[in-house]
């Protein structure tokens, strides 16, 4: 599963260990070393899990969340060394999903993630079925019918996943954008247009409706 995480930690060493562990594991991470650099990440990209520290620059993570959630229930995980009852209890009433204390094992983190990505996408398997013999595997980032594997570039494996995080929703250009383009990438129209006729082919033309001079949205 191609998401995208925004990791909120000023400590340079472990955001940088933090980031690349979890980009070998074929996650998107979007660091911030203070709480503007977080809100300006999170509200101008398409952001699926929040790993915020507490104790930052700026402000403090539960303050930013409780702010998020005025407007978007993403899932998110406390990551801090506040340790005490009342700072977990306080993490939760704030809107967090998960609170690990440091120091803290990247496996756990790992398992963590998973764990709440899985769950926005309201599921507990590790394999979405889109129709017969369609199977979407979110652990290995493969498509696959009737057992054969469909050959998809990233891009595209990252569209199907946000469609599958919003099914009948219409997701309109800018949120798309937003998710397949990095910061120093420029978006491109025909090349969205391209990814839809692939996707299309793949999972059925008609599963995918085009909403004109909006956007798609994802039919099931």
């Amino acid at each position: 599963m191609i998401q995208s995480i925004l990791l909120l930690e000023d400590d340079l060493q472990l955001s940088d260990t933090i980031k690349q562990f979890l980009e070998l594991k074929n996650y998107v991470v979007y660091v911030a070393y203070d709480i503007n650099m977080a809100e300006d990440i999170f509200y101008e990209r398409h952001i699926n899990l929040l790993l915020l520290d507490v104790k930052v620059p700026l402000g403090n993570g539960f303050d930013l969340l409780k702010e998020i959630r005025k407007s978007s229930n993403v899932p998110a995980i406390f990551i801090t060394s506040l340790n005490s009852v009342e700072d977990v209890e306080r993490g939760f009433l704030v809107g967090g999903d998960d609170y690990i204390r440091k120091p803290f094992a990247l496996k756990e983190l790992l398992v963590r993630v998973e764990s709440l990505l899985k769950r926005s996408f309201n599921t507990h398997q590790d394999n979405i079925e889109l129709e017969d013999g369609i199977i979407f595997d979110l652990k290995e980032l493969t498509l696959s019918k009737d057992g054969e594997k469909i050959l998809l570039k990233t891009k595209e494996l990252k569209l199907l996943a946000l469609f599958l995080q919003h099914p009948n929703e219409l997701l309109d250009y800018n949120t798309i954008y937003q998710t397949l383009w990095d910061y120093d990438q420029e978006p491109s129209n025909g090349s969205l247009r391209t990814y839809i006729k692939k996707l299309r082919s793949s999972i059925g033309k008609e599963k995918i409706e085009t909403v004109k001079n909006v956007g798609y949205r994802l039919v099931k």
